[in-house]
């Protein structure tokens, strides 16, 4: 019995990935694909200074660079599982997250109390913090002109993710 090499009806059929045609597997060296991922996930290092700006008292400037930054690698610990979005109202102000925001969400974290998720109640999209107490589920905004979302029975909670992190313009 012959070993290696093609085999009638092996393998994907042609055109059923991700991008709908013909793929081409590439041998690359495992020193490398860290270089090739970036590459390809369009990454920008930018440069990232050693010294901490002062939000107090201001500091002597130190020019020393530490290195550069990734903020594929700073926001996103798990891309296949995140996304972003963009965040519309004023519910979670006390928490920093404001109208506008975009918020990266991931979906590979567990839900536990205490986190911000983006939730789906009763097939409406919401930015709260999680709480459970008990058999008990709540949403609650931080901003005290929302009031929390008892989550009962009969309502349909479905949670997308939890937030890690939030780009805020200034």
């Amino acid at each position: 019995m012959p070993r290696g090499g093609r085999r009638t009806g092996a393998g994907r059929p042609t055109g059923s990935g991700m991008y709908g045609e013909k793929t081409l597997a590439i041998r690359i060296p495992i020193s490398r694909i860290e270089d090739v991922r970036r590459v390809v996930q369009q990454s920008y290092f930018l440069p990232l200074y050693q010294s901490a700006v002062a939000a107090g008292f201001p500091s002597p400037a130190d020019s020393e660079m530490e290195g550069k930054l990734d903020l594929n690698d700073l926001l996103i610990k798990h891309p296949a599982a995140t996304f972003f979005v963009r965040v519309s109202g004023c519910s979670m102000i006390k928490a920093g997250i404001h109208h506008n925001d975009i918020l990266v969400v991931d979906r590979s974290l567990e839900p536990l109390s205490g986190k911000i998720v983006i939730a789906a109640v009763n097939g409406e999209l919401t930015v709260k913090r999680l709480l459970k107490e008990g058999s008990g589920i709540q949403l609650v905004a931080e901003n005290e002109d929302y009031p929390p979302i008892d989550i009962t029975e009969g309502m349909d909670l479905y949670i997308w993710g939890v937030v890690t992190n939030v780009i805020h313009t200034v």
